[in-house]
């Protein structure tokens, strides 16, 4: 995958977002995402998160379903 996935996440002092340095475990299992999947497709993962944010989850599906889509082509 030639894009870089990159998950959002709240800061804790200012409440914006911005880039986190990887995704949770609870995005990856509400995205389908196997840690097997994860390490082909180059997702990072953060094992010490705890949220799960919507947002980082519709990312996860659509590189499934691209690097689905690419496998059957």
């Amino acid at each position: 995958m030639k894009d870089k996935l990159v998950p959002l996440v709240k800061s804790p002092t200012t409440k914006k977002l911005r880039e986190g340095k990887g995704f949770s475990v609870g995005e990856l299992r509400q995205a389908g995402v196997t840690f097997e999947l994860a390490k082909k497709l180059g997702i990072r993962i953060d094992r010490r998160r705890k949220s799960v944010r919507e947002e980082n989850v519709k990312t996860l599906k659509a590189a499934k379903e691209a690097y689905a889509k690419a496998e059957t082509a």
